[in-house]
């Protein structure tokens, strides 16, 4: 008899075994992005400006490096490039341990594990990205997409709940051991995948590297559901690095939340999250099309950030706004995500679709490095709460942009990719 499990792309093996190595090292990676800090903090004796500065070289390659990436990504074979990043990952983070067992670790070498491992997840990312629609159908994106971001939801849940106690029992660099096996599993699950890659383009083909940057750059902006997109997500960087920014020191050093309450309510998030992924799960129609679905899920994310700078007080009060932040918030933000990727998969042809992720990835870090400036600019004039409502109000500004645009009438993704690859 068939389990029920397997039915839909549970029963694709390849898919299986894609969603199995994603899921392991992003549970590996969530716990390791914390064990990296708190080696440096407890094992090194880390100032705040160089835990500031072992945080920045986890976020500017992604801005330095998205686009190399890109153009490889489209050069060459997905899967290759997928597995010689996880290896690299891992072997970069199992000399945490292994310094440190030698009495040998420093804060640059952190440094430099932070850089390379950031570095390789950029390629990771955009061969990955690529990769799903070669692996299924175009219209079972929104299912493969739902699939991956309910299971790291999932995951978001039980690594909040175990990575503090990892961190205690192994110590920073025992914990960072455990991401960097996470890699080599999903390493070996990527190398199982059977289904044949489509043959890149020959080198003789190639027309330069200038010039096939230049490509994904007018893929991204002279396309009329993809320009406003990028656009939007531009303006959600920004005022998602301010928010990641002020609402910590906010919370905490203003409103007067403890630490440990604050965790208890940000692992509602998870659980919330996945219920936004399940019911993506179910179709694109719920608010009317895939178009009306991004725009309505991108409102609704952007309403509920308001909780926060509305939130004055650690009483029930308090946590009450903080809590309808991560029941509103979150699932919608994991709903807009599915559709947002799926959208951009679906009409993107297949011979672009890294330097298309590539783009937006540079979007996303340069528009999160300048958060991360006027976050401090904010802080430092208008004040924390008032920070946080700016950052509110660019929220709804992405919303604005798509609501405008051709996307609203988008009723359901549409599969010009491959009519383009075809012609």
């Amino acid at each position: 008899m068939r389990s029920r499990f397997a039915t839909g792309l549970w029963a694709h093996p390849d898919f299986v075994r894609l969603w199995a190595g994603n899921s392991i090292s992003t549970f590996g990676s969530l716990i390791g992005g914390l064990a990296l800090q708190f080696t440096a903090i407890l094992w090194l004796d880390a100032s705040a400006g160089e835990v500031a500065a072992l945080a920045a070289s986890q976020l500017v390659p992604g801005f330095l490096v998205s686009i190399a990436a890109g153009v490889w990504v489209d050069r060459l074979r997905r899967r290759p490039i997928m597995i010689a990043a996880d290896l690299g990952r891992a072997g970069a983070l199992f000399s945490v341990p292994l310094a440190a067992g030698f009495d040998s670790l420093t804060m640059a070498q952190l440094y430099g594990v932070g850089l390379a491992v950031s570095t390789l997840s950029v390629f990771f990312d955009s061969a990955y990205q690529s990769y799903l629609p070669t692996l299924v159908k175009r219209e079972d994106l929104i299912e493969g997409n739902a699939k991956m971001q309910g299971t790291a939801s999932a995951v978001e849940v039980v690594s909040f709940s175990i990575s503090g106690w990892l961190v205690q029992l192994l110590r920073g660099p025992g914990a960072v051991a455990v991401d960097a096996a996470s890699f080599l599993g999903s390493a070996f699950f990527v190398w199982r995948i059977r289904t044949p890659e489509v043959a890149p383009p020959a080198p003789d083909e190639r027309v330069g590297f200038l010039s096939e940057a230049a490509e994904g750059f007018r893929v991204v902006f002279g396309d009329t559901l993809l320009r406003p997109i990028a656009l939007a997500t531009a303006a959600q960087a920004l005022a998602s690095k301010i928010i990641s920014v002020l609402f910590l020191l906010y919370l905490s050093g203003e409103v007067g939340f403890e630490p440990g309450v604050l965790g208890m309510i940000f692992a509602i998030g998870g659980v919330t999250s996945l219920a936004g992924a399940w019911v993506a799960n179910r179709g694109a129609l719920l608010f009317g099309g895939v178009g009306p679905t991004l725009v309505v899920s991108a409102l609704l994310r952007a309403g509920g950030t308001l909780f926060m700078p509305l939130c004055t007080d650690a009483g029930w009060l308090g946590v009450s706004f903080l809590v309808a932040n991560q029941l509103v918030t979150d699932p919608f933000w994991t709903m807009f995500d599915i559709h947002d990727v799926s959208l951009r998969q679906s009409v993107t042809p297949e011979r672009v679709q890294g330097r298309m992720f590539a783009n937006f990835r540079l979007l996303e870090f340069g528009f999160a490095l300048l958060g991360t400036a006027a976050a401090g600019l904010l802080g430092a004039t208008v004040g924390l709460r008032a920070g946080l409502f700016v950052a509110c109000g660019l929220m709804f500004v992405s919303v604005g942009i798509l609501a405008v645009s051709p996307v609203m009438r988008v009723k359901r993704a549409p599969l010009r990719a491959a009519a383009a690859e075809v012609a």
